[in-house]
């Protein structure tokens, strides 16, 4: 299961009740950051997340209103030593911004006090763990190295408790050597082999996050069968020429993704102040009605059915 957590949900200029792009995801006990706009660090606290375990950082492309908040953070980290290292991960575009923002603003003429490591992305998976993968997909905005991000569980085979107490398994290490493949050996000498205890093989969950996109051609794929896909909502229907203009996508146009790709869920983020909430959200629902707007703070908990 992943859980995600949004810090800031505004496109390009924060609002009143919205804070610049920013996410959190966690998944047992790995934490990622999706984006550090301007703000982020006063979201962390306001959310109670705190800056625990805020290693990994992905930044979709170099706009500012998607990095600036590094700023902040890594001069807060750089005091408080929460943490002793940080990894960015970005586009060859981002992380020249970055560099720049790190060694010639925050920590000119010093050294930082944390180990950071800025890791160039390609398409592809970019950090494995041990049951789930971050992969980085391509996708079209302003500019070059623009990426979104795949949080794919493994395909698993469930335990059968109930099979395995009929067998006389007992609890303990017996049962995780089971479940990770091993066969095992009871005390009145008989052989249990993982097949007679797990299920059949089920997909893990799947959140694809796309960042902003001024397209959505190619995505349906990366897209498909996901049980929640998070993209922006910049624009009406009504605007499809402006939003072309800037690079943005529609409500319509994220909805229709969704349906094509058979997605479970569509979170919308990245929300302009030219439109009412409930007017986009009756776009999107017109033709995806699993559409949700999500706020600042609003937590989801993807996962498998």
């Amino acid at each position: 299961m992943f859980e995600i957590t949004f810090l800031g949900t505004a496109a390009s200029a924060p609002l009143p009740k919205r804070g610049l792009s920013s996410v959190i995801v966690a998944h047992d006990e790995y934490r990622f950051m999706v984006d550090c706009g301007e703000g982020t660090q006063r979201q962390l606290l306001s959310s109670g997340l705190g800056f625990r375990r805020l290693e990994n950082i992905l930044i979709t492309h170099a706009h500012l209103d998607h990095i600036l908040g590094l700023a902040g953070i890594l001069s807060t980290l750089g005091q408080w030593e929460t943490i002793d290292r940080m990894t960015i991960y970005g586009g060859r575009s981002a992380l020249d911004r970055i560099e720049d923002l790190i060694y010639r603003i925050v920590f000119r003429g010093t050294r930082p006090p944390i180990q950071l490591n800025l890791v160039e992305i390609k398409p592809g998976i970019i950090l494995e763990g041990e049951d789930f993968d971050v992969v980085a997909f391509p996708v079209q905005h302003r500019g070059p190295d623009c990426f979104g991000f795949v949080f794919q569980e493994h395909s698993r085979r469930p335990f059968l408790n109930d099979k395995a107490t009929a067998l006389g398994v007992p609890q303990g290490p017996e049962r995780r050597d089971l479940v990770r493949g091993l066969p095992i050996t009871l005390a009145d000498g008989r052989i249990i082999r993982p097949d007679d205890v797990l299920g059949e093989l089920q997909p893990g969950a799947k959140l694809v996050m796309t960042g902003d996109i001024g397209e959505t051609n190619g995505l349906e794929q990366v897209a498909r069968n996901a049980h929640a896909l998070v993209t922006e909502a910049t624009y009406l229907d009504a605007d499809l020429p402006l939003a072309r203009q800037n690079s943005h996508i529609t409500v319509g146009l994220a909805a229709r993704l969704a349906r094509n790709a058979n997605v479970k869920q569509l979170i919308l983020t990245h929300i302009s102040g030219r439109y009412r909430e409930r007017d986009l959200e009756a776009e999107a629902r017109a033709i995806f009605p699993n559409t949700v707007i999500a706020r600042d703070f609003d937590t989801f908990k993807v996962k498998a059915e």
